[in-house]
């Protein structure tokens, strides 16, 4: 799979803070929250707000008298045919006797104005 060209839809780049890599249209990063364009009041107000197609939440909780467990958090994405596109590893960690934790995943999505097709002179 090949990446989609800068200024495409698609396109990514590294958050400046965190170093994820983030879609090239994001003017907040998705993993750190810093904001990285300021863009002017008018077109924060013409963006759409994000649409979220998919939203899991859940909770796991250890048994009072278990032993630890430990746990990894994998996210798999897979495209139209089953076919693994991404596997990533998100955390890992124990949990004792009588913990819990939360989880949530969001698959959050906007529309894109692709830019006007440039014309040579």
């Amino acid at each position: 799979m090949s990446a989609p060209r800068p200024g495409t839809p698609g396109a990514t780049r590294s958050c400046p803070h965190c170093k994820a890599t983030i879609l090239e249209s994001a003017s907040v990063c998705p993993a750190c929250k810093h904001h990285l364009r300021f863009d002017s009041a008018a077109a924060q107000h013409a963006q759409p707000a994000p649409i979220v197609p998919l939203k899991v939440d859940g909770t796991i909780r250890h048994p009072a008298d278990g032993e630890p467990w430990e746990y990894t958090v994998v996210v798999v994405v897979r495209n139209g045919k089953g076919e693994e596109i991404r596997r990533h590893v998100v955390d890992v960690g124990a949990m004792h006797g009588g913990e819990e934790r939360g989880f949530t995943l969001a698959v959050e999505a906007s529309t894109v104005r692709s830019p006007g097709r440039r014309t040579r002179h």
